[in-house]
C-alpha cells in the first residue's frame, strides 16, 4: 500500500498527499489501493539530463517531441504519413502481417507492422477476430480501462496569484510558477474521498488538481502577458450514474467546479480565464484513441504489469500475429512519456527482420 511507503518515510500529510498524487494519477484508484505504490514507483524510476527521477518541459509542447522523434526518423529515410487513417493490417495466407490498408483504400505493404495503438484498437478493430486465439481476445476485452482523468486547457490573460505565494508586483513569475503545483492535497483521505465518490459514479466535489504553465518557461506558448494552463484533474467517472452522459452541461459543470477550487487558492483566476478546453474521458478516447480515456493503455495494476502486459505470454511485443508488434503504452512496462516500450518494440522487431 502506498499509505504505509508514505508513513514510514514522511510526517507531513500535505507532503505525504502531494507525492501521493503520482500514485494515482492516471488510474481510477485511491492511495488506500493496493498496488498504488507501483504507480509511484513507475513515475520516479526515470531519469532527466541525469537527475533521478526529474520530469521537464518540453519546449514548444509535446508535440514538439513527437516532431523530433519524426524528424530523426525521415533523417534516416523514413516515410512518415501523418493524418492517414489505418483501416485493418493486411494478413497472407498463414495469417502474417503483410502490411496496412488506410481507410482511402491505400495498400501499405511490409514484411512488419508495430502498432502504438492500444491494445484494443490494434487486436479488437484492426485484425478480424477469427485470426486470434479466443482466450487471448477474451483476456484483451476484459483489460480494465477505467479512467479518472479529465484533462483542461486554459488560456489566461495574466499570471495566477496564489495565497500562499502572492505575485510580486511586477507580476513576473516565481520560482513555485515553474513547477507542478497540486491542489485540494491537503492529505490522503481527500483524495481517497475523491476517489470514493467517482467510485460511485458521480464527478469529485473537490477534484485533484495539477496545475501547470509551462508558458513561463516557454512563452513562446502565449501572447506576452498571456499564458496557457494545463490541470490534470481527476477522479471523474467514464460513466457517469444514472446513465447520464457527459454532454456539455455536465462537462461545463465540472469544470466550474475545478476552476472554483482553483479560485479559492488563487484568488482572481477566475477572472483571467479567456478560454478553455474540456477533455473528459469519453472525448480523450475520441480524439485520441485512449480506450475509456486511460492515458496508459490500461490500468497500471499489478494484474495488467510485467509479464501480463498487455497478456499473460504476449508481453514481449510479439502477438499472435506473426510480424505484428505492439509497441505503445499497453505493452510492457506501460505508460508515461519515457520511450521504454517503442525501444523494447524495435529491439526484437529488428531481431526477428533479420530472420526474414
Amino acid at each position: 500500500l502506498l499509505g504505509q511507503v508514505l508513513d514510514h518515510w514522511f510526517e507531513s500529510e500535505p507532503l505525504k498527499a502531494t507525492l501521493a498524487t503520482d500514485a494515482v494519477i492516471g488510474a481510477m484508484a485511491s492511495p488506500h489501493t493496493p498496488g498504488s505504490g507501483y504507480v509511484l514507483l513507475h513515475h520516479v524510476m526515470g531519469e532527466l539530463e541525469g537527475r533521478r527521477g526529474a520530469w521537464g518541459y518540453v519546449a514548444g509542447g509535446m508535440g514538439a517531441l513527437s516532431q523530433a522523434i519524426a524528424q530523426a526518423a525521415t533523417a534516416r529515410g523514413a516515410h512518415i504519413f501523418a493524418e492517414k487513417a489505418v483501416c485493418h493490417v493486411l494478413l497472407g495466407r498463414a495469417g502474417e502481417a503483410q502490411g496496412v490498408m488506410l481507410q482511402d483504400g491505400t495498400e501499405v505493404r511490409s514484411k512488419l507492422v508495430l502498432s502504438n495503438a492500444s491494445p484494443q484498437i490494434t487486436f479488437l478493430e484492426l485484425i478480424p477476430q477469427e485470426q486470434l486465439p479466443e482466450d487471448f481476445v477474451q483476456r484483451i476485452r476484459q483489460v480494465d480501462t477505467r479512467s479518472p482523468v479529465t484533462k483542461i486547457n486554459v488560456a489566461v490573460d495574466r499570471l495566477p496569484s496564489f495565497l500562499a505565494a502572492p505575485n510580486a508586483r511586477d507580476g513576473q513569475p516565481l520560482p513555485h510558477h515553474q513547477c507542478s503545483i497540486h491542489l485540494n492535497c491537503e492529505g490522503t483521505q481527500l483524495l481517497h474521498q475523491a476517489f470514493t465518490e467517482a467510485a460511485q459514479g458521480h464527478p469529485s466535489s473537490r477534484p485533484m488538481i495539477e496545475l501547470c504553465i509551462p508558458s513561463v518557461l516557454d512563452p513562446g506558448l502565449a501572447p506576452p502577458g498571456c499564458h496557457v494552463v494545463s490541470l490534470f484533474t481527476q477522479y471523474t467517472p467514464s460513466l457517469l450514474a444514472g446513465g447520464q452522459c457527459w454532454d456539455e452541461q455536465a462537462r461545463n459543470a465540472y469544470a466550474d467546479t475545478v476552476f472554483d477550487c482553483i479560485e479559492d487558492y488563487a484568488p482572481g483566476f477566475k477572472a483571467s480565464v479567456i478560454g478553455r478546453d474540456i477533455l473528459t474521458p469519453p472525448d480523450l478516447e475520441r480524439i485520441f484513441g485512449l480506450p475509456g480515456g486511460n492515458i496508459f493503455h490500461g490500468g497500471m495494476s499489478l494484474d495488467q504489469l510485467y509479464f501480463a502486459r498487455p497478456a499473460p505470454s504476449y508481453s514481449g511485443y510479439r502477438s499472435p500475429i506473426p510480424g505484428l508488434y505492439l509497441c505503445g503504452s499497453g505493452a510492457h512496462p506501460g505508460g508515461g512519456v519515457m520511450g521504454a516500450a517503442g525501444r523494447n518494440a524495435a529491439q526484437v522487431a529488428i531481431k526477428d527482420f533479420r530472420h526474414l
